[in-house]
């Protein structure tokens, strides 16, 4: 480390490691006490525009100290943040971290090389595909999604970009057999439940608007994606002269964490040769555990996996696991070659380029927090620790099922589901059915505004089926079943609020 420079905080002599060492335990020690987040509200109670009130009009002219501007990060900064890492953030999908995962990130940080292609960093190569074929175990994919049978994995930066790169390779493949002047004739599929990740990737991918299917699900299928409709709704595009490409199943939606039925799934996609991708940014993390692997039965007939380690498996962000039967598919996509990137290494066949794997030229060091998480806890303890979130949701859920006043509205397959004020509870026996549904979504609304404004808990919405829903999910690595014993006094108490006036 000794090479690198740094600019001192006083003028431009390069900082010495002494400094570095003071400025770089100051910082440490503000994260650690960071951790003591329970005494924050969850969720910023700031206005907008609050911060450009707070802070100069433009930057400083001379060097500021390091105690200074952690000083205003606590007093201006702080205020602003809605609280991922707090044990009592419920909302969305967890995106917490580790001791493991920020210790890696500060190495791939300090060392900081931008590993597109092998030679630029082979060890930056050589321990993604080692930590991705690790993963692919531990998820008991087939081996045709292991570098070992020719397929492989890459870190992505998100879904967004999983779901972009192979639909573009799918959409390049089938348009290098039926010519690219037909790409308006291409469709896409999910169901109204899988993320709008999917529209935006189809959307940039150039295919037509009006060939963007996503398939109506109900409440009596749990929210999932049937085969049946799947299948009548490629059959009608057939029989209007249009091409099936693409279908994005979904292991844990984002609404409710429903799961669609891969095997019947892929039974129909395999007689029209569409690519299917598995979206499973947040219960991929589960499928590590024997138990829930069955949610994976039928992968062996997709072309691609995805999941986050940056939500549900304690990698901070960004993370998403990437994994292909056929890694061709995105080199003859999204590779490019100038001279100046080509090099006696990635002529050969022994190495992987990345950069051929992603939308980016450049790429950070990813591999190397997932690899300190995965070597610093080990196998057996992270199923623990989903296990544990998974009983702690349990016992929410038990907790709401005793509550005559709410519906809980989904199977709960994993640590989060979703539930609402009953329209049938007798707070309504005085409506008709319409009325009730309404007055049901009305009252819910209002109940969860009320439990994010008083910064003890924040919990996040969906619209489901015309309800709408509260979710809730447990995945903060500090999060303690007191604390959702906490969290449902204050729905409670939210609730009972609302009733007295």
């Amino acid at each position: 480390m000794g090479s690198l420079h740094f600019e001192h905080e006083f003028g431009n002599k390069p900082l010495d490691s002494e400094e570095f060492r003071r400025q770089g335990h100051l910082i440490i020690d503000f994260i650690a006490d960071y951790k003591n987040v329970e005494k924050y509200p969850v969720r910023s109670q700031v206005e907008p525009g609050y911060l450009r009130k707070r802070l100069p009009e433009s930057a400083p002219y001379n060097p500021e100290p390091i105690e200074t501007i952690l000083q205003d990060v606590e007093q201006h900064i702080v205020p602003g943040i809605t609280h991922w890492q707090s044990p009592n953030y419920f909302a969305y999908f967890p995106s917490s971290g580790i001791t493991a995962a920020f210790l890696g990130e500060m190495l791939s940080t300090g060392f900081n090389v931008v590993g597109f292609n092998w030679v630029s960093s082979p060890a930056a190569t050589e321990l993604e595909n080692i930590v991705t074929d690790w993963l692919g175990e531990m998820l008991n994919l087939p081996k045709s999604f292991l570098f070992s049978g020719n397929g492989g994995g890459v870190l992505q930066g998100t879904t967004c970009e999983a779901i972009l790169c192979t639909l573009t390779a799918a959409r390049d493949q089938t348009l290098r057999k039926i010519g690219r002047e037909n790409i308006g004739m291409l469709v896409v599929y999910g169901s109204d439940q899988t993320h709008s990740a999917l529209q935006k990737a189809a959307h940039i991918a150039g295919i037509n608007p009006k060939n963007f299917r996503a398939i109506k699900t109900s409440k009596s299928s749990a929210f999932c994606l049937s085969a049946e409709a799947l299948q009548a709704t490629i059959k009608s595009d057939i029989e209007d002269g249009l091409i099936p490409l693409f279908l994005c199943a979904t292991i844990g939606t984002t609404g409710i964490a429903a799961v669609d039925p891969l095997q019947p799934l892929c039974e129909v996609t395999r007689r029209y040769g569409i690519w299917v991708h598995i979206d499973a940014a947040y219960a991929g993390s589960a499928c590590i555990c024997p138990e829930f692997r069955h949610f994976l039965d039928g992968i062996e007939n997709a072309d691609s996996f995805s999941f986050n380690a940056h939500k549900w498996f304690f990698t901070n962000l960004d993370c998403c696991c990437l994994w292909v039967k056929n890694p061709s598919a995105l080199n003859q996509s999204l590779s490019t070659n100038p001279e100046y990137l080509r090099n006696k290494a990635s002529d050969s066949r022994k190495v992987v380029d990345y950069k051929d794997w992603q939308i980016t030229l450049s790429r950070r060091f990813r591999a190397l927090k997932l690899w300190l998480v995965l070597r610093s806890h080990g196998v057996g303890n992270l199923r623990n620790f989903l296990r544990s979130h998974m009983k702690i949701a349990k016992h929410f859920e038990d907790l709401v099922r005793s509550d005559k006043r709410f519906e809980v509205v989904a199977p709960r397959n994993f640590s989060m589901f979703c539930f609402k004020v009953s329209p049938s509870s007798a707070l309504f026996k005085h409506e008709n059915d319409d009325e009730k549904d309404e007055k049901s979504n009305e009252m819910t609304k209002t109940l969860l505004e009320k439990i994010n404004t008083s910064g003890k808990v924040c919990m996040s919405h969906a619209i489901v089926g015309e309800m709408y829903v509260i979710r809730f999910a447990v995945g903060a690595s500090l999060t303690e079943e007191k604390h959702v014993v906490g969290a449902w006094k204050v729905v409670q108490q939210n609730l009972d609020s609302i009733l007295s006036h």
